[in-house]
């Protein structure tokens, strides 16, 4: 959304102050949707704002709006234009490229949604502000090679249950795991937990806390265990997304989402250089996780202990490997 985020940028230039200046200045910039955008700075303070008005939605006084270490939302008073308005606006500790990118992605998704249904367009307003929430929160930086190949993991997971004929939105609404769910992914009555290894002897898998493995909230809870191998015909992280993208591409709901989880798994998009590595999947297999498995839960512990992270071998755990569809059909989604 090159075009828009230039007129918003010089928009940004031409709003100068005088030495008393204070309150909003503003100007109009284009929108196509049923929402007016405007290019904002709040004086004396000077910090750019998109501001975005709904002409007939308004959001709850108790709604917390969403907040980081680089940007605010803020509501500002109604008008005759809009009766709710919200300013996205950059902190003066927050880096200025990466809000411009931030504005040029937000202002994108209004553009690429159906421009009648205004409810909707506010929920996608909040939830791409919400995804970029997440990815400054975790630090906004390139994906740790362990993340990397959980992601990758997680979208091996994710083609594989669109593949057995789960609607692909339903699918990216339970996948939970960018969004620090305790399990990858909440479907049907169930939950599935991915693990993603490159590990030539056994199958080692990381547990991150006593609830990922406890199956007494949502049942039946299956381990998800996809093995790589890094070959230079495989496909790096990248790949995956525009894989996965190509596959949506008749579901545009489907792609907000698809797009939103990214964000919030701390994929971004101007980092794909950073991931070289290419893997090319071995197998995928699924096993319950029911009397037997290695795990470590609250009331299998001594008492005192309040949390632990540990290590388990996909190998040498005991239950018997089933597909993916298999999985599915007990929790209720196929």
């Amino acid at each position: 959304m090159a075009k828009s985020i230039d007129e918003i940028e010089l928009s940004w230039s031409s709003l100068t102050d005088s030495p008393d200046a204070t309150g909003w200045r503003s100007i109009a910039v284009s929108s196509p949707v049923h929402v007016a955008l405007r290019a904002g700075r709040s004086f004396p303070s000077k910090e750019e704002s998109l501001l975005v008005g709904f002409p007939t939605v308004t959001i709850a006084a108790a709604e917390k709006l969403p907040e980081s270490q680089g940007f605010a939302v803020s509501r500002l008073e109604a008008t005759t234009e809009a009766a709710q308005w919200l300013a996205l606006t950059r902190k003066s500790s927050g880096s200025f490229e990466l809000f411009t990118a931030m504005v040029s992605d937000v202002v994108e998704s209004l553009h690429t949604a159906e421009p009648g249904d205004e409810k909707n367009l506010l929920r996608i307003f909040l939830g791409r502000i919400r995804a970029w929430q997440e990815f400054m929160r975790k630090g906004a930086l390139a994906l740790s090679p362990e993340a990397e190949l959980g992601l990758v993991g997680e979208l091996a997971a994710l083609d594989a249950i669109i593949k057995e004929g789960v609607a692909a939105s339903t699918v990216i609404e339970g996948w939970l795991g960018p969004l620090d769910g305790v399990q990858d992914f909440h479907l049907g009555l169930g939950a599935l937990e991915v693990k993603a290894s490159i590990s030539p002897a056994g199958f080692p898998a990381k547990i991150g806390s006593l609830e990922q493995l406890d199956d007494r909230a949502r049942q039946p809870l299956f381990v998800v265990g996809a093995k790589f191998r890094q070959v230079d015909s495989g496909r790096n992280l990248p790949t995956f997304v525009a894989d996965m993208l190509a596959s949506l591409k008749d579901d545009q709901e489907a792609q907000r989402l698809f797009g939103e989880r990214l964000l919030a798994a701390g994929y971004f998009t101007q980092h794909a250089d950073r991931y070289p590595r290419r893997f090319a999947l071995n197998e995928i297999r699924v096993v319950e996780v029911a009397q037997g498995f290695p795990r470590l839960i609250q009331g299998s512990i001594p008492p005192g202990i309040l949390g632990a992270r540990y290590d388990i071998d996909l190998d040498r755990a005991p239950g018997e490997r089933i597909t993916i569809h298999q999985a599915l059909k007990r929790m209720g989604a196929v």
